[in-house]
């Protein structure tokens, strides 16, 4: 859990859970500790993780519901482009076809290669969008 946690982008370990802590905190690696440390042991060694509290965030979401939600859609289903794994979102395409001019981020990559603030820049776009869709309908 240590490693999903502090994992950079573009690793096997990085996910929904790296992306959370990592908007907030800093997570840091110590050390690790044998299992035969521990009485009765358990059956895998344990790993001291320290976080240091962000004053503020990498990049501020605007919507952090909406962060979340865009980060486990992400997520969901991780062998899927961003494309079709944020398609559950539910966005209409034009709005979809705009992320690349919008972000600089292309839909085509996957999740586990987004930085945090590539995850906050996706969310703000998408934020974004939905208030001015529901600017239009009043």
């Amino acid at each position: 859990v240590a490693e999903r946690i502090a994992a950079a982008p573009g690793g096997k370990e990085y996910g929904f859970l790296s992306v959370l802590v990592q908007y907030a905190a800093v997570p840091r690696i110590e050390f690790s500790v044998p299992a035969g440390a521990f009485t009765p042991r358990p059956k895998v060694d344990s790993t001291i993780l320290t976080l240091t509290m962000r004053d503020r965030p990498v990049t501020i979401a605007n919507d952090e519901a909406l962060f979340l939600r865009v980060i486990k859609a992400a997520f969901s289903q991780r062998r899927k482009t961003l494309r079709n794994s944020l398609a559950q979102l539910g966005y209409p395409r034009e709005v979809m076809s705009a992320v690349m001019d919008g972000t600089g981020i292309d839909l085509g990559r996957r999740a586990e290669t987004l930085s945090v603030s590539e995850f906050c820049r996706l969310s703000n776009f998408f934020s974004s969008k939905h208030s001015k869709n529901a600017e239009k309908q009043i």
